[in-house]
């Protein structure tokens, strides 16, 4: 078993995984609830001169489906008394020996630097995280981020706190700066014994188009805030990674940013990071989530023969070289799966348009390609090469490299074979009527009639049969909807609304997955085996 325990700058703790500072560190009870569900280390919400946030201080950004993928807040520091948040730190430490207990702070003059400090190792806090990285409000106060972005400042403040420091000293990085190792650079003129980067990036996250207000708003208005989550992850890599390979920082690093997975902590790891901290993915999923970090993180470790973090880390720092010293001869080309090719042509689309047309529409029939798919050329396309032009009807096209369009012809033929004996067929209606010898392109939009356009003559019954086929299925989903919708508690504008939906859907040939008649015959099976009507 490959062993998780990790040391930064002499900080013990049983695992490399933090809370990082913030909401989910605000108290004692969130502490110890961490701890009780696996977590190595707890860096407090960062204590101050006690402040009012204001509400709502939240927004995030969603992509496809996936929720939060970044999240905006403009919370500020604890607006909890210095008082009470050190004394329950002394009371989670007391509780939980063998864990860390990091003591966040950020205030103004050199006194209370000094007062502050001294306070964290009274609680008996094992280290002290310096925030030189907020990005809102404080930072117009003079403090978080104002600090980062001026090194000499920040190596100042930090001359300061190492005057009166007895434990050890982590300079929280702001990725709101031109050149991170700058910043770095001073943390270790300044004395500290460790970095953590990245803090939040300053940002908008979204605009109310009904009130024209960014969100989050508060009364009317709003503010930048700072910005983290998976979205960060990128840049703080990025990050991490520079700061691991100057030789003028030579700091242990604490890594964050979007971290979420233990294949993100890893990354991490692998990048130079001694440990990692969490703070979003805990508001969006929980505590628990280290129990998948941790064992995933073990499982990863064992399957690589590592004995240990040490093993992982720092593996990667030196595969990143400045962008002049690669290799301009070296190839590394993607392939296509012919076999598991649907025929969507989405990988034509996106290199036609939007790269190096390294993509070509292979004929899989040996047909003339139709109208809608570049008429007069099989490869190279207008200006690219001087493509094949080719005779005859219509045929059945798919991306292929363009070296490649033998292979591409074979084993789609066998595929298109395959699934046509098990009543699956996954080219699209308009396509199949191109294989059976259709006089003309089959336009999707003909579909509209709930029929699959115009097929060959002696083909023409089935695909009208197909069509009607299409309208009954439809009709049925629409009823089957009303019937659950009752069965759930009748409500029947769900049913409604789930009709109008189908019905709209029967009326475009089912076009919205591309597979229409696939799916059609599928379901149709599905519902006779199951004797549903």
């Amino acid at each position: 078993m490959p062993v998780l325990s990790a040391t930064l700058a002499g900080i013990k703790s049983p695992n490399p995984f933090w809370i990082a500072s913030g909401p989910p560190g605000n108290t004692a009870y969130q502490a110890n609830r961490a701890f009780e569900a696996g977590w190595g280390g707890v860096v407090w919400k960062t204590i101050g001169d006690p402040i009012r946030n204001v509400s709502s201080r939240y927004s995030s950004i969603d992509y496809g489906n996936s929720r939060m993928v970044g999240l905006n807040n403009i919370e500020l520091i604890s607006d909890r008394a210095p008082e009470t948040n050190f004394r329950e730190i002394a009371e989670v430490k007391k509780r939980w020996p063998h864990h860390a207990v990091i003591a966040s702070i950020m205030v103004d003059t050199r006194e209370n630097w000094h007062d502050f400090v001294k306070r964290s190792a009274d609680s008996g806090a094992d280290g002290i995280e310096l925030n030189f990285g907020c990005p809102h409000g404080m930072c117009e106060r003079g403090m978080g981020s104002a600090v980062g972005q001026n090194p000499d400042v920040a190596e100042t403040i930090i001359g300061w706190v190492m005057e009166v420091a007895t434990i050890p000293v982590i300079a929280k990085l702001t990725p709101n700066i031109t050149n991170i190792t700058a910043a770095a650079r001073a943390a270790q003129r300044g004395g500290a014994n460790a970095i953590s980067l990245i803090n939040t990036i300053n940002s908008i996250t979204q605009v109310n188009l009904d009130t024209f207000v960014p969100e989050p708003f508060v009364a009317g208005f709003s503010s930048h805030g700072g910005y983290c989550g998976p979205a960060v992850k990128p840049i703080a890599l990025n990050m991490v990674q520079s700061c691991a390979s100057d030789p003028e920082v030579g700091l242990p690093i604490s890594g964050i940013g979007g971290i979420t997975t233990w294949r993100d902590a890893a990354e991490f790891i692998a990048l130079g990071s001694t440990n990692v901290q969490v703070c979003t993915a805990v508001m969006h999923y929980g505590f628990r989530i280290v129990e998948d970090l941790i064992d995933g993180l073990n499982d990863y470790l064992a399957s690589k023969g590592f004995a240990g973090l040490a093993d992982l880390r720092g593996r990667a720092v030196d595969t990143v070289q400045r962008w002049e010293t690669l290799d301009l001869n070296y190839k590394r080309i993607a392939e296509i799966d012919y076999g598991k090719c649907i025929g969507c042509n989405l990988c034509y689309i996106a290199c036609e348009d939007g790269a190096h047309q390294a993509i070509a529409l292979a004929d899989v029939t040996g047909h003339h390609p139709p109208a809608r798919c570049r008429p007069d050329e099989v490869a190279g396309g207008p200006g690219r090469g001087e493509g094949q032009k080719r005779e005859g009807g219509h045929g059945i096209w798919v991306g292929a490299h363009r070296d490649d369009e033998p292979r591409a012809h074979e084993q789609q033929t066998n595929r298109q074979e395959c699934q046509e004996e098990r009543s699956g067929c996954t080219i699209r209606p308009w396509d199949r009527a191109h294989r059976n010898g259709s006089a003309r392109a089959c336009d999707p939009g003909d579909a509209k009639s709930g029929q699959s356009g115009q097929p060959a003559q002696h083909d023409g019954k089935r695909m009208r049969d197909q069509g009607d086929e299409r309208h009954r299925h439809s009709e049925d989903r629409g009823g089957c909807h009303e019937r659950r919708s009752k069965q759930v508690g009748g409500h029947s504008d769900h049913a409604d609304r789930a009709l109008e939906q189908d019905n709209d859907r029967a009326a475009h040939g089912l076009r919205g997955n591309g597979y229409g008649d696939r799916d059609t015959e599928t379901l149709q099976t599905q519902r006779q085996e199951s004797g549903e009507p």
